[in-house]
């Protein structure tokens, strides 16, 4: 299976600004320029947020698509890839967004434009809750790329989530995975992107 259509989904806060997403963006454009590359803006609401991911793929080839997930983008890479049976890689993966953001439930900031303002709301939890893949068998091929020093998550709990995955466990690293662009050959190569 070559990988014609790639999606991108950022993580809690972010944006299509992220270093990872436009590192992502870059690397497609200049190495796969016939790949049709897509990283939306999520909405907070996680029912909003795959309601739109799933109207923006709704007429992608599903033989030849993949989705990339970051953070909270990796729990919602790994429902998209059951909805669409499409492989996936899963960059420091939130395990249980729902357990883990109930703590963020207020007034946030984007982390790349503080200025930027929005509202996590309680009903949010039960979103994510509907969400949940965990459990199920993996519908296509996955890679997780995880960093042991990930002050965000735990580490443990995205290998033991994704101990089926095509697993790379990086010694030390950070939640923002600074290295990202060491991996994209890896990742290039496990999706199968198109060449030309």
């Amino acid at each position: 299976m070559v990988t014609t259509h790639l999606l991108y989904l950022h993580g809690f806060r972010s944006s299509p600004q992220s270093a990872k997403a436009r590192q992502m963006a870059a690397h497609v454009a200049l190495q796969h320029p016939a790949v049709t590359f897509w990283c939306p803006q999520l909405p907070p609401s996680p029912r909003a947020a795959m309601a739109l991911v799933a109207e923006g793929i709704a007429r992608w080839p599903r033989g030849s698509m993949a989705v990339i997930g970051s953070s909270l983008g990796g729990f919602y890479a790994s429902w998209v890839a059951q909805q669409t049976r499409a492989p996936s890689v899963l960059l420091n993966p939130a395990v249980h967004p729902a357990r883990d953001l109930a703590r963020h439930i207020g007034e946030q900031t984007a982390w790349h434009d503080p200025a930027e303002r929005f509202y996590f709301l309680p009903e949010y939890i039960a979103e994510l809750q509907a969400l949940e893949t965990q459990g199920l068998p993996p519908a296509a091929p996955e890679m997780a790329i995880i960093a042991q020093g990930d002050e965000v998550l735990d580490w443990r709990e995205m290998a033991a989530r994704y101990a089926h995955a095509r697993l790379i466990v990086q010694e030390g690293g950070e939640h923002a995975l600074a290295n990202f662009g060491d991996y994209l050959p890896a990742i290039s190569e496990f999706l199968a992107l198109q060449r030309s």
